[in-house]
């Protein structure tokens, strides 16, 4: 049923797109912007991943620059039944994480330096499980193919803005509206293309919670990271985010500060309601780990024989020097080169 709520929502997504581009253009305006939607469509399929990568500049990682991260990944990955993803950090204060990728064959999942130092190593675990759960759903595609196609909305929309301030009382073309028809148009498909985004996104990350936290077997790592997540959000801006908000749906926490007309519209459900739903997990399970299919978790390297989390990378405040051990030669933090 996701599935088909989605594929409708996609082709509502798509209508609004042609439609936009008959309002500014008429008939042949609306054949123009769907045979670039299509276009758009067969590029974000194989190029999204790599192109929001870039956008975000992030930095792929491995065993050599970040062994303990790219360890937990991997056992996550295992207990998801999926092949291991690339592992990238993005250079960002901001906690926040993300996955992308055509395919679980070609995905990859990102965390920010400031998801790495905000929480700690089972927090971490349950929101690289929660992008994990993404990349199994196959949300990676749909989501980045969402965004595309909302920021194309959006770049019409300005389009259509110039358009009526500066061309829309001509009469030579094949507009059907006026100047204050072009400027509507403006103001309303991008909140067309929001409420879009909005519930396509809400439905996924329910369900990406639910997921990770059975891949994970701990609901309470999740909602324990998504309730500092949702301080931390609000605490740093992203300004890569707030410049290119069509992307802020394939956050874990919705990135945007709040401040702009972008933000009207949450691409996320509230954080409150799903920490309950975590809650509301555990209690089902009498607070006993399960895996993916119900069965024992394979815990990840990352925390097997070990008891309470000292924090993700070895922080100073929680791990001791070694004896005999200068504190320069300590392991250093993942995301550090």
């Amino acid at each position: 049923m996701n599935y088909i709520r989605t594929g409708l929502l996609l082709a509502g997504l798509t209508a609004l797109f042609g439609a936009v581009g008959m309002m500014i253009g008429g008939q042949q305006g609306m054949i123009i912007a769907l045979l670039f939607a299509a276009a758009m469509n067969v590029f974000a399929y194989w190029n999204s991943d790599a192109m929001l990568l870039r956008m975000r500049s992030a930095r792929q990682v491995d065993d050599k620059t970040a062994p303990e991260l790219v360890a937990m990944v991997r056992g996550l990955a295992r207990n998801a039944d999926l092949p291991m993803p690339k592992v990238y950090v993005v250079e960002n204060p901001q906690p926040n994480a993300f996955a992308t990728g055509r395919n679980p064959e070609n995905a990859a999942v990102a965390a920010t330096t400031g998801l790495l130092k905000l929480l700690d190593r089972n927090e971490i675990a349950g929101v690289m499980a929660h992008e994990l759960a993404h990349v199994k759903n196959r949300d990676t595609l749909t989501m980045t193919i969402t965004a595309t196609i909302a920021g194309a909305i959006s770049a019409l929309a300005n389009f259509a803005m110039f358009a009526g301030m500066f061309g829309g009382g001509r009469s030579d073309n094949n507009n059907p509206l006026g100047g204050i028809g072009m400027i509507l148009i403006a103001i309303l498909a991008p909140m067309g293309a929001m409420i879009v985004q909005m519930a396509i996104s809400r439905t996924r990350e329910y369900e990406a919670d639910k997921i990770g936290a059975e891949i994970c077997g701990h609901p309470m790592w999740l909602a324990s990271a998504l309730n500092k997540l949702d301080k931390g959000v609000h605490a740093v801006p992203n300004m890569d985010a707030e410049r290119n908000p069509a992307t802020a749906h394939m956050y874990i926490a919705n990135p945007l500060s709040g401040k702009g007309v972008d933000s009207l519209f949450s691409t996320h459900p509230n954080m409150a309601n799903r920490i309950a739903r975590l809650k509301a997990m555990t209690r089902s399970s009498g607070g006993n780990a399960q895996g993916p299919q119900g069965g024992p978790v394979r815990q990840p390297a990352h925390v097997a024989k070990t008891g309470r989390s000292a924090g993700p990378w070895a922080r100073k405040s929680q791990t001791p020097v070694a004896k005999g051990r200068s504190a320069s030669r300590q392991r250093k933090r993942p995301w550090e080169s």
